[in-house]
């Protein structure tokens, strides 16, 4: 039996404000625990929620940045769950009236095809504390840093049927909010964290599955690895005569098995009612307008230019947006390099290949984008060769910033003079009578091959620094 994967994403985003959805504390990462609440966070009598419309204007720009139809009238529900790190005992969310409405988000895949994914809402949210089970032996904390901090939880269709796709939306969701600056995407730290709901069905088949819903994963390569994960285990149980139940598990990857955390509740379980406490937002066309001139520059819009403009393939565009950082190296370098294809092939070849094995991301090496574009022209102008050019660029790796110092330093400077090249020419000439006459009897096959043999020792008179290109004129001029 073949069976095919359906799944739908719930992917939350904690927006980039200074300060808690409804109250004044700091949402920085990393502080002591309990240090950043105040009454509100901690749920004491008497406080009331103040809106933060910082959080407002971000979810706008991301609807915006999807597509998306923005609801101009939204309203604040309490969605009621008890749980230790959660002190309301419900948490504020967005359900019957969400601030961002439908929309078609547009995915690059690796084949530089387009994947659609139908947005189904995204809605505003406070974040709920957090339990922490290792920071006193035998009991459980509650640190309530986390609780109130602003989230956007964005929820698909259905679509995905394969974790290739899934991952690829992901990394297009987190290029989107870090370009549109609403959020750092950071998944270590849980900015942007990953609920898979899964279902298999019968290839052909047109009805949905018992679902499973795998909670809060934190890495593109274990969501990939729990999709598979729990994709294998509800094969295992419907093909043996079980069913699927319908629960929330976790992803274990030590063990590499998902795990039962609690049988799903259904959206009824919440006894959603509209927040008592807090008014309606209401957004007119005129902000609407004023935000979406204010958008940057969107990754699709950008890969489209790099086609279209720059004469780049779509597998190069595609991953040259991937994020705002790479983006922004590549076009500084372009400006100072004044060849997009060449940039594109040195930042996707040996500056990747040098920031991966480092551990590092574009940029955060000593190769700054300047230089790199210096490094290019030196070889578009004929000062470098392409050999020679590897040599410079590892001098750049090493922290020397000036690329004409490191060629007069280590005088990999190409030689082009005619002059020049004509007297190491004329001296092969003279000290290789034999090749030269196999050249003038040889058909072209086997002049190519014997074109290769002057060329080689040229390079070895000149030491390397002959221009091969002229080199290769030269000899064939002389020896015809």
């Amino acid at each position: 039996m073949k069976w095919e994967k359906v799944m739908g994403l719930e992917v939350h985003l904690q927006l980039s404000t200074h300060s808690k959805i409804f109250s004044s504390s700091a949402t920085a990462f990393g502080a002591d625990a309990n240090t950043q609440t105040n009454p509100l966070d901690m749920a004491l009598p008497g406080t009331l929620p103040v809106l933060n419309h910082a959080a407002v204007s971000q979810a706008v720009v991301f609807g915006l940045g999807v597509g998306a139809e923005i609801g101009k009238v939204s309203r604040f529900d309490r969605k009621n769950y008890f749980y230790p790190d959660l002190p309301k005992g419900y948490q504020i969310s967005q359900f019957f009236e969400p601030i961002v409405k439908e929309g078609v988000f547009e995915v690059p895949l690796e084949d530089g095809s387009i994947f659609p994914v139908r947005i189904l809402r995204a809605h505003l949210e406070e974040d709920a504390g957090k339990s922490v089970h290792d920071a006193i032996p035998g009991h459980t904390g509650i640190d309530l840093n986390r609780a109130g901090t602003p989230l956007l939880e964005v929820v698909t269709e259905p679509d995905f049927r394969t974790a290739e796709q899934v991952v690829a939306y992901l990394k297009a969701l987190h290029a989107l909010v870090t370009y549109l600056g609403i959020s750092d995407g950071n998944m270590s730290e849980g900015s942007m964290r990953c609920d898979v709901n899964l279902s298999l069905r019968l290839e052909g088949e047109t009805e949905y599955g018992t679902r499973t819903e795998l909670k809060n994963i934190n890495s593109f390569r274990f969501i990939e690895r729990a999709i598979h994960v729990e994709a294998e285990r509800q094969q295992d149980l419907l093909e043996s005569g079980q069913g699927v139940v319908q629960e929330t598990r976790l992803f274990d990857p030590d063990n590499d098995e998902t795990r039962s955390m609690r049988s799903k509740e259904v959206a009824n379980d919440y006894r959603y009612f509209p927040d008592p406490d807090l008014l309606p937002i209401v957004i007119d066309d005129e902000t609407i307008e004023r935000i979406r001139d204010a958008l940057p520059e969107l990754p699709a819009v950008k890969r489209g230019r790099y086609t279209t403009e720059l004469g780049l393939s779509q597998y190069d565009a595609n991953l040259l947006t991937q994020d705002r950082a790479t983006a922004e190296f590549f076009e500084a370098c372009c400006a100072a390099s004044n060849n997009p294809k060449a940039t594109a092939n040195w930042m996707l070849g040996d500056l990747s290949a040098a920031v991966n094995k480092e551990g590092l991301a574009i940029g955060g090496g000593k190769v700054t984008p300047e230089g790199l574009g210096s490094l290019i022209s030196r070889i578009d102008d004929g000062t470098l060769s392409s050999k020679m050019a590897k040599t410079v660029f590892e001098g750049l790796w090493a922290g020397e910033p000036d690329v004409d110092r490191i060629i007069e330093d280590r005088g990999l400077k190409q030689v082009s003079d005619s002059g020049a090249l004509e007297t190491i020419v004329d001296e092969l000439i003279a000290n290789n009578p034999a090749q030269v006459d196999q050249y003038r009897a040889a058909d072209d096959g086997k002049q190519k091959k014997l074109i290769g043999f002057f060329v080689g020792q040229a390079m070895k008179a000149s030491k390397g620094q002959a221009n091969p290109q002229r080199l290769n004129q030269l000899l064939k001029q002389k020896l015809g």
